[in-house]
């Protein structure tokens, strides 16, 4: 089942209704015909907002995280660099968390893996922009900020049905079921728990100097004798970097991108003991 269809299972199953809260993300899935429903339910009023220590609202948005202390450092920086103030001020934490690909062949419809079909068009057709791992049956990137720093934060989610660890939110598609989240229909995010950590940080190289998806994003988060990176827009989900950057398997083009993350995560370790 791809994403598409999991999404359209989760509208069918609430009376054909299609569930939106800052609609940053929706909205232009709507517009673009990638997602169909005759109804949108406002779920503002049931997902829980605000910052209580180490829990977060999902219903929270990117500008309240940027600028509150009780957030670590790597995941308010990632809040920061993800979009522009007005879509800060509109899209909430758990809406960032579930993004669909930036992948252009997805975007325009193309038969492609992700959208039922027998082909990943970017192995042989223009990749610059897309995975260096795990790429092997869909070349897509994930372009969440936040994703990693929140799996470098090494946070959890609680769902109206369970709670579960955010690298348990997220799967590589595969041919028997070519989802990227493990979310089932009718599921929602309501909150999650981010733990504090000794220092934090995230770095971002991008096209443009301001409010562009990332090429390569690195987060890193240091708890004692314990460091662990994640990186964004590297693999068809957010990475979390276990066996080092030689694990990387670029396409032909866009191998520039583990250059660029082995620049960034030598900047960021640094970052991290300052």
């Amino acid at each position: 089942m791809s994403e598409l269809e999991l999404r359209r299972a989760s509208s069918t199953d609430i009376d054909d209704a299609l569930p939106v809260h800052g609609g940053t993300e929706v909205v232009p899935l709507l517009r673009a015909g990638l997602l169909k429903t005759d109804t949108l339910v406002d779920i503002r009023g049931v997902i829980p907002r605000g910052i209580e220590g180490t829990r977060i609202g999902a219903g929270a948005t990117l500008a309240e995280l940027e600028c509150d202390p009780q957030v670590p450092a790597a995941l308010r920086d990632a809040c920061k660099l993800a979009a522009s103030p007005q879509l800060r001020n509109m899209g909430s934490v758990g809406g960032n968390l579930l993004q669909a690909t930036r992948c252009w062949y997805w975007r325009l419809d193309w038969p492609c893996r992700l959208h039922g079909g027998d082909e990943c068009f970017a192995h042989a057709g223009e990749h610059r922009e897309h995975a260096i791992f795990a790429n092997d049956y869909c070349a897509s990137a994930h372009p969440s900020d936040v994703a990693a720093a929140l799996l470098a934060l090494d946070a959890t989610l609680r769902t109206n049905r369970r709670e579960l660890p955010i690298a348990d939110l997220y799967r590589v598609p595969t041919e028997d079921d070519r989802r990227t989240t493990t979310l089932d229909a009718g599921e929602l995010i309501l909150e999650l728990n981010v733990p504090g950590a000794d220092s934090s940080v995230y770095l971002k190289a991008m096209e443009r100097k301001r409010w562009a998806f990332p090429m390569v994003g690195v987060a890193a988060a240091r708890s004692g004798d314990v460091t662990r990176v994640a990186l964004a827009g590297v693999a068809p989900i957010p990475w979390l970097l276990k066996g080092g950057l030689g694990e990387a398997t670029p396409l032909p083009r866009n191998a520039y991108k583990v250059d660029v993350a082995k620049a960034l995560v030598k900047r960021a370790e640094s970052a991290l003991i300052a």
